[in-house]
This record gives C-alpha cells, structure tokens and sequence, in this order.
C-alpha cells in the first residue's frame, strides 16, 4: 500500500551492498539538509536480533515473520541513535557478525519485508528523508526524488565492516568477514523478494577508495544542483 506524503516533502533513495558505505553516509547527508534519517538496516537487523535472542528457528519463515508483526522496533533520531527492540537498547548488539549472518535471510522472508516496509513509509511521508536499504529506490520508496546507488569492492567493503567492528571492541578475523560480505551478497541479489539492484533511474556511485567527506560532497550537489 502506497502512503500519500507531505507536499513537497524531500525523499532521498540510498541503496548499495553491505559495507557500502551507506548508513555513514546517509547520516551526513541527513544532517546536513535537515532531514529525518530511516536507517532501515537496523529495523531489519533488529527483526533478525529477535529471532536469534528467543531462539526461534531461522529457517521457520511462517514463525519469523510472526515475529516481526509482533515486534515493536523504534528508531531514536537523536544523535545517539539509539535503536530500541521491544523496549531493549540493542544499538550495539545488532551489528554483531552473528546478526549480519541472520539478516540477510529474515530479510528475505516476504512477511517480513511487508511490515517493515509498511513501518519506513510510514516514516518517510511524515517529512522529509534520507532513507538507505537494499531496496529503497526500488521499492520501499520509488518515487523519491533523489536516487543514489552505492557499491564498493567486496575487499574494500569487508575491510570496512570489519573496522566497524573493531571500534566496538568486537575482535573478528577479516577472513571471517570477508565470507560473511560475499555470502550475505549473494543472498541480497538473489532472493525473490525485492532483490538488491539498482533502480533504473538510479545514480551510481562506487565509493572504492573514495572519502566519506568527498562522497557526500558529490551528493549534495546533486541533490542541490549545484
């Protein structure tokens, strides 16, 4: 079901692969124009937390999706950005290998996919947004005015993720991350459910060796025509 937005409420599309550099950069563009930013990623990786803490079978898709209707997850937009499942603080906790292993398959699950999505329109016709996933311009949101593609190497993406998790003090092998990048990507690009792939009229940008400053820079002159 489409939500009608706000008149002349500002949508922007962010989707690319894993370690992509798209929450990062989403966040700045967010800030910068003054508007709310939907990190999607975290809803799901919320979802895909829940599963694994109540030990529900993953590959149940009829009880994983239940799970998800009955799951409340809120995103906090302050500069904390605090992510709350069920009322419990799991900020941290959802971006554990563990959970990047998980994600990629509840996400697959349409039952999943459909009240999720339901909840970031939601989100996004409330006002202006910056929202990034793997399915954003595609589907989530495909009239957004501004669509952007991200990717990277797989090398460069697993180096990222795995600095990631090194600032949270959480000591993976980069060979482990590595896997879990290739394996997660395949699984992204080939699920029935709303593939990752860009939109047609996305634009492409490969963020290899390139800066986060320099990145968003290129975003936002686009977006301001500049």
């Amino acid at each position: 079901m489409m939500i009608k937005r706000q008149q002349h409420a500002l949508q922007i599309a962010l989707d690319g692969p894993a370690g992509a550099g798209k929450s990062t950069v989403a966040k700045i563009v967010a800030e910068k124009l003054k508007l709310f930013y939907v990190d999607t990623g975290a809803m799901y990786r919320a979802i895909a937390y829940k599963v694994l803490e109540i030990n529900a079978p993953i590959d149940d898709e009829t009880r994983v999706s239940q799970i998800a209707k009955e799951t409340e997850v809120v995103l906090d937009h302050s500069d904390k950005r605090i992510v709350w499942c069920d009322g419990e603080e799991v900020t941290e906790e959802i971006r554990s290998p563990e959970i990047s292993r998980a994600v990629s398959v509840v996400a697959s699950y349409p039952g999943v996919r459909e009240r999720l999505v339901e909840l970031q329109r939601l989100e996004a016709n409330r006002g202006g947004v910056v929202m990034d996933g793997r399915d954003i311009g595609t589907y989530v949101l495909p009239e957004a005015d501004f669509k952007f593609f991200l990717t990277a190497t797989p090398e460069e993406r697993a180096r990222r993720r795995w600095l990631e998790l090194a600032k949270i003090g959480k000591e993976v092998p980069l060979q482990e991350v590595t896997q879990d990048m290739v394996e997660r990507d395949r699984l992204d690009t080939e699920r029935e459910v709303s593939p990752l792939r860009p939109a047609e009229d996305a634009i492409i940008l490969d963020t290899t060796g390139i800066g986060i400053n320099e990145l968003v820079t290129k975003i936002l002159t686009l977006v301001q025509g500049g």
